[in-house]
C-alpha cells in the first residue's frame, strides 16, 4: 500500500475540529482544554489543538514497543511494562507549539527539538532559519509535530533535516490536525513509507497555499496575531 496515512475517524475530534474552524473560537479556545457548562456556547466551550493533539499522540503510540516492569505494589509483586524507546518531539515553529504540551503529557521525559521553517508567501517554498537538533540523535524515535498541512513543503523540509540529522523514515512519525488533500500526498509521494497520522482532510487549496474550508492560520489563531 502506498503510503502510511492513518486519518482518525472519531466522533470526539471531529467536534473538536468543528469548534476549531469557527472564526469566533478565541485563540485561547483554540489551543486549550475548554471548560464547557450545561449554558456553553460552542465557541465557548471549544476544546482546542491540544485535546486533538492528545488523542493523536495516543493513536499514533499504539504499537511502541514496550518491555517489562518488575515491581511491587502494596498488596504484591506484579509485571507491568515500559515503553522501550525513548521518544523525542519536533514541533516545527510556530504552530507546532501548539502541540507539544499535549505530546508531553504522554512522554514527559521527552526532549524537545524545535524545528524553525517558514512557507515564503509568493514562491510557497519553506525557508528554514532555526534547527535545535544536537549534532547526534539522542532518541530511538521522533514525533514530528506540524498542525496544518497545506501545500505540504513545511512538513518535507522538516522531514529531510531530521533525516539528514541521522534518524531513519521509519523512526519518524508525523502528527498532523488538519491537511489537505494536496499537500498529504505531496509529502507520500516523497516520503512514501513515512506514517502519518492526520486528525481530518480537507479537498482543498486556494490559490494563495490555504487549505479550504480549513482553520485559517493556524499560529495566527494559536498566538493571536491575526492582522486586521
Amino acid at each position: 500500500m502506498p503510503g502510511k496515512r492513518n486519518v482518525l475517524s472519531h466522533p470526539v475530534v471531529n467536534a473538536r475540529l468543528s469548534q476549531l474552524r469557527l472564526t469566533l473560537t478565541s485563540p485561547k479556545d483554540f489551543r486549550e482544554v475548554g471548560r464547557s457548562t450545561p449554558t456553553t456556547t460552542l465557541a465557548e466551550g471549544a476544546q482546542g489543538i491540544h485535546d486533538i493533539s492528545f488523542i493523536l499522540g495516543v493513536e499514533a503510540s499504539r504499537d511502541l514497543e514496550q518491555e517489562p516492569l518488575h515491581g511491587q505494589t502494596p498488596v504484591a509483586p506484579f509485571t507491568g511494562v515500559v515503553i522501550k524507546p525513548r521518544i523525542g518531539l519536533t514541533p516545527i515553529l510556530r504552530a507546532g507549539l501548539g502541540m507539544t504540551d499535549a505530546l508531553l503529557r504522554l512522554f514527559p521525559a521527552a526532549p524537545v527539538y524545535h524545528l524553525g521553517i517558514f512557507r515564503e508567501k509568493v514562491s510557497l517554498q519553506p525557508v528554514e532559519y532555526y534547527s535545535k537538533l544536537p549534532s547526534v540523535p539522542m532518541v530511538d524515535a521522533v514525533f514530528l509535530l506540524d498542525p496544518l498541512v497545506a501545500t505540504g513543503g513545511t512538513a518535507c523540509a522538516a522531514l529531510s533535516m531530521l533525516l539528514d540529522w541521522g534518524l531513519p523514515l521509519n523512526k519518524i512519525r508525523l502528527l498532523v490536525v488538519l491537511g489537505s488533500e494536496q499537500g498529504l500526498k505531496h509529502i507520500e509521494n516523497s516520503y512514501p513509507d513515512l506514517e502519518i497520522w492526520v486528525a481530518a482532510v480537507d479537498p482543498d487549496l486556494t490559490q494563495d497555499g490555504l487549505i479550504s474550508p480549513g482553520l485559517g492560520d493556524t499560529g495566527d489563531r494559536l498566538f493571536n496575531t491575526v492582522l486586521e
